[in-house]
């Protein structure tokens, strides 16, 4: 079982930046491939970055557009985003997740577990 816990939302500017961090516990941190999701109200739940279990390849959805950047600290057990140029479209709720498969990438199906997420509010 792995526990997902998500910080550093919040209410930012358009052009500004957040950096969201998702610290784990439980089971080893370094063993999961690691991903962000978002979901604004009345849309579905969308791909938004993902890390191999060493950081040796990230992803990223086709609206980032070099904007945001993931990034993972094992001895931490802690993954990171880094989101720069902020949209008011970038407006959702974030989500953490966490797959055993090596080839999770964007499929939402592929991750186990799921933070409770972090707020995220880009004014105009």
């Amino acid at each position: 079982q792995v526990q997902l816990v998500e910080s550093g939302g919040g209410l930012v500017q358009a052009g500004g930046s957040l950096r969201l961090s998702c610290t784990t516990s439980g089971r080893t941190f370094s063993g999961y491939t690691m991903g962000w999701f978002r979901q604004a109200p009345g849309k579905e739940r969308e791909f938004v970055a993902a890390i191999t279990w060493n950081g040796g390849a990230t992803y990223y959805g086709d609206f980032v557009k070099g904007r945001f950047t993931i990034s993972r600290d094992n001895p931490k057990n802690t993954m990171y985003l880094q989101m720069n140029s902020l949209k008011p479209e970038d407006t959702a709720l974030y989500y953490c997740a966490a797959s055993s498969k090596v080839f999770a990438r964007a499929t939402l199906g592929a991750y186990e577990y799921w933070g409770q997420g972090t707020q995220v509010t880009v004014s105009s």
